[in-house]
């Protein structure tokens, strides 16, 4: 059976609290004794609760865990050092992972007593109530640990959103699939059934009058050439009507998106795009809708904006966001790379930049539809 120290979603970010727990090892080399020896003892015991905890997280141990690392700080501060309430920063991490809220006021009550209750001791006990010094160095982190969970918390729920908007995303998708094929099913047997109907019944007839009436099995021949026709003819118009989604048509999408992230969006542009084929419309409309997914997913941005021009020779799409950027020397991701993957159908070119945010070009070169070409 593998053994890992922490879970592997959470990468290299466990180990890098470690480095704090450099301070009370630090303060223990002044101690003697039982004292020491009790001291790394709780080092130790400290660190089996900071690997559970991440791997019992959503379990009923998560909070045994936790009430056990609390302790180990409440005794330090209260029986060696004031300094080791620094400790607390790690128990102030895993309360901000609680999802249920009383859990969350029970954590965040929990911290408060093990921090505060020996801070007041020591200044009862030295009877520094007035010591400036010690106010400023303390009380500064006292205020930063104990509002920490909140922001942990905060962020935690922007993920769970994210992947709930994730999962949001692709059960619609999967809705409209299947909506789509039961759309299809009922208009191939509206329109199909009867005339094959029809057609099955007409060619059994005229099996029977090749011999008895060849003149009539002749004309019934004609009728079914006829109906076939129309039939044919109704098939074209049912596949036509299931072209794909226009640039206009993912516009509406995109706004819709954009605006149940909490992202403004402002558009500029053309509005009339049947100049554009439809196979291009189709593969440009997929790379703006997964242009501003990108935007939902990872800019943190507050503002989108899409600008669209049709030029004499080619289409120039740009879309902006005022959020972190990108880094130009970053390898594209998945979905950057299936956008450049489309654009090539069409001898599109893709560029990503920064510009107070990211800025996505894109420009795809026009060829305009033949005279009477089928939409």
């Amino acid at each position: 059976m593998y053994f890992s120290i922490f879970p592997r979603q959470f990468g290299f970010f466990p180990f890098i609290f470690l480095i704090y727990l450099g301070f009370p090892i630090y303060y223990l080399t002044k101690e003697a004794g039982m004292k020491q020896l009790i001291g790394y003892l709780m080092v130790l015991l400290f660190l089996v609760t900071y690997r559970q905890l991440y791997f019992s997280m959503g379990k009923k141990s998560f909070s045994y865990w936790l009430a056990v690392q609390l302790a180990i700080v409440f005794s330090y501060s209260l029986f060696y050092h004031l300094n080791y309430m620094f400790l607390g920063f790690f128990p102030a991490n895993f309360i901000g992972w609680y999802q249920d809220k009383r859990l969350f006021k029970r954590g965040l009550v929990s911290l408060v007593i093990v921090q505060l209750l020996p801070f007041i001791i020591h200044v009862v006990k030295t009877g520094s109530y007035f010591n400036t010094k010690e106010m400023i160095y303390y009380v500064p982190f006292l205020i930063i640990m104990l509002i920490s969970p909140f922001g942990i918390r905060s962020m935690n729920r922007r993920m769970e959103l994210e992947k709930a908007l994730d999962k949001a995303n692709q059960k619609i998708e999967e809705l409209v699939k299947r909506e789509e094929r039961v759309r299809i099913a009922r208009d191939l047997h509206d329109t199909l059934g009867h005339t094959l109907s029809l057609l099955t019944l007409k060619s059994q007839l005229v099996q029977r009058l090749t011999k008895v009436d060849p003149e009539r099995a002749r004309l019934e021949a004609k009728e079914m050439e006829v109906t076939s026709r129309a039939a044919l003819k109704q098939v074209r118009e049912l596949v036509t009507d299931m072209r794909a989604a226009t640039i206009a048509e993912e516009l509406l999408q995109v706004q819709q998106i954009l605006r149940a992230a909490g992202i403004t969006y402002q558009y500029d542009g053309e509005v009339d795009f049947s100049t554009i084929s439809p196979f291009t419309q189709n593969i440009i409309g997929m790379c703006v809708r997964e242009a501003a997914t990108n935007v939902v997913k990872h800019s943190r941005a507050a503002h989108c904006s899409i600008s669209i021009k049709l030029l004499s020779e080619k289409m120039n799409i740009v879309i902006r966001d005022d959020g972190m950027g990108v880094s130009t020397s970053r390898v594209f991701g998945n979905g950057l790379r299936g956008m450049e993957e489309r654009l090539a159908l069409v001898d599109g070119v893709l560029t990503l930049s920064n510009l107070h945010g990211a800025v996505l070009e894109i420009t795809v070169p026009i060829i305009k539809k033949a005279e009477g070409e089928a939409g």
